[in-house]
This record gives structure tokens, sequence and C-alpha cells, in this order.
């Protein structure tokens, strides 16, 4: 008998093992309780997809940019209507070279003005000059020292109208309203392209997680089939009945499960905090998805019910939402062609100004400008700059058409390739079907045979990583094909080549390559009976607190 049990150290291993057999296998994988104040939250994929658009940080951009889109049309229309300014203003004249060119002689008598009668005689008439030259020099402008002339006046008021009307263009902005429109369009199919490549990505994330649960329980119910295994051997090893490598080769393998179980539990927090990013659910809220993957081909979301039973009935054309994306893109590039070709005509225009003036401390706007008139431009010379724009916008033009052809062939071959996947998906899940059983049946006799002798460890070391393998490829084929319905039903306006349903961030393969170490080495062993075998493929996944 080896000596080696009565160590501390095997004396703690052996009661980790206790521990681990002590452990509840159910469809459920404990997790430590939640704290009373965050209860726990069972959350649905219809649940999911609301909370996610509900706070989603893509959908509020694209929303946002529609806006925008929305206030160039605004923008361009306006040049459409008349243009009317007003402004008032006031100047102060602090100092200026018209100084004193009002003022006149205060001292001096007031002089008569010049009386002119033709029928006095000569001399008279002389003597009336000469006796107006004599007079103290007045306003050269002939008014006194309130004139209301705009020279070097202290207080300048101005109050002003300014009236604008564009009569033609050449077409220049209801082309740019064609562009701006085609702008609008295209932004808001953007938002419909970001809402449903959201959805993709919540559905993608709630099944990752499903399937990290059910992975996470299939590896526990494998580490108790070890332990169980272990423990037996070791009651055989104690009454002399097999050697000690059989046990060493049982613990090994129970060891390497345990890798196995830490691995799946760290894939499934971190699949579960992506998808709590996903649905702005904080990190620490725990959650139990409402997920089945025992029968995959039942009921997704509610809101997806009529588009998925019409892509599941047959290959029919579909009216992409990115290839309309494309088409606006087009029709943008038509208009600015119109508005280069807009450039080579003339443009004609109504202008009105009305201006009133003030000059004294508190404004009575006495003098007024009002002129009407009308401007047609028409660049003679540029030097080609026309000519070049025109070039540039039809040679932006063709290649917009011809990525519109290229998109309307990639959205026909991206609708086929969904079909090809989901069919795939659902083939490999009906497959999946007997396998789990057989693996079952194959276990539980290999179990049998070996209590009886009939077999040797590493025969059923075989049988229970075949087992462990046929559950987690279950899973993740009904993991696949939920994920493929789910691209399948959010294909119309989902962008070209989009959510591509590929394997999720707990897979089978990943849990089955670390459960145990290929036949011939010291292998993965355990064993448990045929009702504990059987537990661990068994019962409806229908989430985990996380």
């Amino acid at each position: 008998m080896d000596k080696s049990f009565g160590s501390p150290r095997a004396a703690s291993a052996l009661l980790l093992a206790g521990l681990l057999l002590a452990a509840p296998v159910s469809g459920q994988t404990p997790t430590p309780p939640a704290s009373s104040s965050t209860p726990v939250r069972r959350v649905t994929l219809d649940e999911a997809l609301a909370l996610a658009e509900g706070g989603s940080e893509q959908v509020a951009a694209a929303e946002a940019g529609v806006k925008r889109a929305s206030g160039q049309v605004d923008l361009v229309r306006s040049g459409l209507y008349p243009q009317l300014n007003s402004a008032i203003g006031y100047q102060r004249t602090l100092q200026t070279q018209f100084d004193g060119i009002f003022d006149t002689d205060a001292t001096a008598a007031p002089c008569p003005g010049l009386t002119v009668n033709a029928g006095a005689p000569i001399d008279q008439r002389v003597a009336e000059l000469e006796r107006f030259l004599q007079c103290p020099p007045g306003n050269p402008f002939g008014g006194g020292g309130d004139t209301d002339l705009p020279f070097g006046q202290l207080n300048t008021w101005t109050a002003s109208l300014q009236f604008a009307q564009r009569v033609y263009d050449g077409g220049t902005l209801r082309a740019q309203e064609r562009q701006a429109r085609a702008g609008r369009d295209a932004a808001t199919l953007g938002v419909t392209t970001t809402r449903a490549q959201l959805d993709l990505d919540v559905a993608t994330a709630f099944y990752d997680a499903a399937l990290s649960d059910r992975l996470v329980t299939i590896t526990q119910a494998t580490l108790t089939q070890a332990g169980e295994t272990l423990r037996q051997i070791e009651l055989q090893f104690k009454v002399g009945q097999i050697a000690e490598f059989e046990v060493l080769r049982a613990r090994v393998s129970r060891d390497n499960q345990r890798a196995a179980v830490i691995r799946s539990t760290i894939q499934r927090d971190l699949a579960y905090l992506r998808l709590k990013q996903l649905i702005n659910v904080p990190a620490d809220q725990p959650l139990e998805l409402d997920a089945n993957l025992t029968e995959p081909n039942g009921a997704l979301a509610g809101r997806w019910t009529a588009a998925l039973a019409e892509a599941e009935a047959g290959l029919k054309a579909l009216d992409r939402t990115a290839v309309k994306q494309v088409e606006a893109g087009v029709q943008a590039n038509e208009a600015a062609v119109a508005v280069t070709q807009a450039q080579f005509k003339p443009q004609v225009s109504l202008t009105s100004s009305f201006i009133a003036y003030a000059y004294d401390p508190l404004p009575a706007f006495k003098q007024r400008d009002w002129t009407v008139g009308a401007a047609v431009s028409l660049p003679l010379l540029d030097g080609g700059r026309r000519k070049a724009n025109r070039a540039i916008a039809e040679a932006t033009l063709e290649e917009s058409r011809q990525q519109l052809q290229l998109v309307q062939e990639l959205s026909d071959l991206d609708q086929r390739s969904a079909h090809a996947t989901w069919r795939a998906a659902r083939a490999a899940w009906e497959a999946s079907s007997g396998t789990v059983e057989e693996a079952q049946r194959a276990y539980q006799i290999a179990d049998v045979r070996y209590r009886e002798g009939l077999s040797t460890q590493l025969e059923l070391d075989d049988a229970r990583l075949a087992l462990e393998r046929a559950e987690a490829s279950r899973a993740q084929a009904a993991r696949d094909l939920q994920v493929a319905r789910s691209r399948l039903a959010l294909l119309p306006d989902l962008p070209n080549g989009g959510g591509s349903s590929g394997g999720g961030g707990a897979t089978a393969s990943a849990v089955a390559s670390g459960a145990a170490q290929p036949t011939g080495a010291m292998t993965a062993a355990g064993g448990t009976t045929a009702a504990g075998a059987g537990t661990a493929g068994s019962g409806t996944q229908t989430g985990v607190r996380q």
C-alpha cells in the first residue's frame, strides 16, 4: 500500500475531491450566491434586444447622422426663398477732418441776403454785389450750424433692410437639394443597418453566453465522473485489487478535468461580460438567460417570427438595405453632376436696400436711401475650373454606379451564403441528435465492463471523452443554428457580409480539447454510474446566474 496517502498533500487532494463530488450536477451551473441588494435578472432574447437598442451608442450616432443630413436639406432649401436682413447701428465721432466746417462768426452782425434787382442801374447792382461780398463767411454748403449733412456728425444712427432673391441659377439649388435628400435617405438607411447589426451582435452574444453555460455544465459533470472513478480506484487500491499506476492515471485524469472546468468558467465569464456590455447592464448585475439549446428550431425573438418563417420557407429575392444605401449614393452623385453643369449657366438675382440715417442723440431717421437692382453673373474665364469639377463629378458618378453593380452581386452572394450556412447548421444539429445518446450508451457499457473487470481504464477514459465531446458538439451545433437563424431573419437589413455566424467565444472544440489528452497517453480517466452519465447530457438549458 502506498504510504503517500497519509501525507497532508494527499489528504487535501482527497478533501477537494469530496467537495467536488458533493457539488450539484444539474442543468443549472452552480455560481456564488448573488448579494441580496442585487437580485438575479432573468433575460429573454426579446428583452436583451430591447435593452441594447435603448442605450446603443452606435444607434444614437446613426440617428444623429440623420439629423445632420436633414439639416443639410433645410440649409440648401433656404437658398430658394427670399433673404431679408436687418441691422441697426450707432457711431460716435471722436475726431474728424470736418471739425469747424459748420461753424459761423457769432460776433458779426447778421448780413442781409443778396438782393437782385434787374431794373436797377448798373452802379447800384455793382454796389449790392460788393456789399454782399464783404459779409462774414458762413456755411459753404449753405446751411446753418444745425445742418443734417452727414459730414463729421457727432452722432450717427443707421437702420437698414437688405433684400435678395435668386431668380435663376441654372438649377444649382435644385440639384443641391436632390443631393442633400439622397444623403438623408442614405443616413436613414444607415440607422436601419446599424440596428440590424446590433441585433445580430446581441443575439450572437446571447447564445454564446448560453453555450458557455452549457459547456461549464458538461465539464463539471465530467469532472464529477472523473472524481467518482478516482474514488472507486482508490478503494480498489487500498484492498490490493489494482496497482498504483491505475490510481495515478485516474488522479491525473481528474486534475486535467479541473483545468477544463476552469477554462470553461473563464470563457463563460467573458461571454457574459460581452453580453452585458451590449445590453447596457452593469458588469456586477447577475443574469440568468432564458435560452433553450435543447430545441433550437423553436421561436427566437418575437419580432423576427414573420421574417424568419418567410426566410426559412425558401430562397427568394430580397430588397437589401445595403443596396438601397448605395443607390442613394448614386442619386447624390447624379445631383452633383447637375450642380457642376449648372455652373456653366448664368445666374440672375434681385436686390434691394433701404437705409435710414439720423444724427441726433435720439434718432429721428429723417434721411433715407432706398435702392432696387438686378444682377446677372457668368464667369467668362476660370482657367478650366468648372470643366475640371464636372469631370471629377462624372468620374465619381461612374465609380458609384460600378459599386452599385458590385454590391448587388455581393448581396445575392451574401443571401445564398446565409441560407447555405443555415442549412449546414440545421444539418449539423440534426446529425448530432443521435450522437449524444450513442455516446451515453457507450459510456454506460464501458462503465459496466470496467466494473466487471472486462475492460481497461483506458477504454473507460475514451468513452467518457467521447461523451463529453458529443455533448459539447451538440451544444455548439445548437448555438450555431440559433445564430444562423438570427442572421437569416435580419438579413434584409444587414450590411453585406455582416455578422458571420462563426464559432462563439466558448466553443465545443476548445472545451473538448482541454478536457483530456489523446488516447495512448496518461489520459483523463474516470467513471460514474450509468445514471450519472445520463445526467450530464440531459435536461433543458435555460440559463445560469452569472
